[in-house]
């Protein structure tokens, strides 16, 4: 039988964590190579996340740059992952989700006429300007794509209405929830050390867990959502706010003057993977603009609020595992407090099952790609 070659390219943290079981369950198949590559526009937060799956790249484009903008990252990715796919010749390349990478390595792959695989496809606002600029970037990429990986039977029927082809789409569930049930099954048999938090510090109040990094929310808005976390916690004695603070300056300088030297508000450098799973599995409430979180939450039974406008994951928020509350203060404030003092409606919003997937995704993208590749 010949050898069929899979091209798997990643460039963030959310692209690492929700690829990394695809790269493993591939890499278990005995007739088919896989080569990871990896163009590192998010650095050290990409090589945390392969580290907690043991995984390397074998080729890095390594194109972070200080201040580098989307054009020019744009481009570093199409030539760079062009050059790659011209010298190795795979039958397939794998992309993930909506960063620049997998819409730059789905054209470059086009480019070299290589069938791309879109692994979360279908994920749609149908508002362009939220969230910016992955709207765009998901709605170019699937319909150049060979193998639509749908997470729902919601992204299925946005490709359907989209009228791609039918023989295109493949509805799998989400890898995230795989990526996910593996990391809990570790942090739940050795708690993972998180230096800048206090040993038992967790112990004595109800962790309200956050994360917040959009652009589409820089500026008044970002500081509104800031004013609002601390309005929480000074609301609630019992609480405490951990916050892994993105890097990016539009996000450090607001958290900072609003939030920084408060009690029981702890702003914390990123984490690894492990260490994140580990604080959400701790945590009571989880309020956050991240996409990846949403998917997550629903498995480890936490409440979300989620400080967008629009998402493209409707499917937690129609089952009522999770709430759109936007940016503004009195929205997060009231929704929080909620949450905090109504026993029934936290019960409501902490049960049921996941919507985005059984762990199985992984399985049913190597079965699909094993059964359809043309070698």
């Amino acid at each position: 039988m010949t050898q069929k070659h899979i091209v798997i390219i990643i460039g963030t943290r959310p692209e690492a964590i929700k690829l990394a079981p695809v790269y493993l369950a591939i890499k278990s198949e005995p007739h088919t190579k896989v080569t990871l590559v990896a163009t590192a526009q998010h650095r050290q937060m990409l090589d945390q996340v392969l580290s907690t799956f043991s995984i390397k790249a074998d080729i890095d484009l390594d194109i972070m740059r200080p201040n580098q903008s989307l054009s020019e990252v744009s481009c570093q990715v199409i030539v760079g992952v062009q050059k790659v796919l011209a010298e190795l010749k795979p039958d397939a390349v794998l992309v993930q989700g909506d960063t620049t990478t997998c819409l730059c390595s789905a054209i470059a792959a086009f480019y070299e006429q290589i069938p791309v695989g879109h692994v979360e496809a279908g994920l749609r606002t149908y508002n362009l300007k939220a969230p910016w600029p992955e709207e765009m970037n998901r709605r170019l990429a699937d319909p150049i794509s060979r193998w639509c990986f749908a997470p729902t039977s919601r992204a299925a029927g946005n490709l359907r209405a989209e009228r791609i082809p039918a023989e295109n789409i493949f509805m799998t569930g989400n890898t995230v929830i795989d990526a996910l049930l593996r990391a809990r099954d570790i942090i739940r048999q050795q708690r993972p050390k998180i230096s800048e938090l206090a040993d038992g510090l967790l112990d004595e109040h109800r962790l309200i867990l956050v994360t917040g990094h959009r652009r589409e929310s820089f500026g008044k808005a970002f500081e509104e959502f800031c004013q609002a976390l601390r309005q929480i916690v000074q609301d609630h004695e019992d609480t405490v706010l951990v916050y892994p603070v993105h890097l990016n300056p539009n996000v450090q300088k607001p958290v900072n003057k609003i939030l920084g030297k408060l009690e029981r508000i702890y702003l914390i450098s990123p984490v690894e993977y492990l260490q994140f799973v580990y604080l959400m599995d701790r945590s009571y409430l989880i309020i956050t603009d991240s996409g990846g979180i949403q998917e997550e939450a629903p498995s480890l039974h936490k409440p979300v609020l989620v400080t967008r406008e629009a998402t493209e994951r409707p499917e937690a928020v129609e089952a009522g595992l999770a709430k759109l509350v936007g940016t503004s203060k009195e929205k997060i404030t009231t929704e929080a407090s909620h949450l905090l003092t109504d026993t029934d409606a936290y019960t409501s919003m902490s049960g049921g099952g996941n919507p985005y997937g059984d762990g199985r995704a992984s399985e049913k993208i190597v079965e699909i790609l094993s059964s359809t590749i043309t070698a």
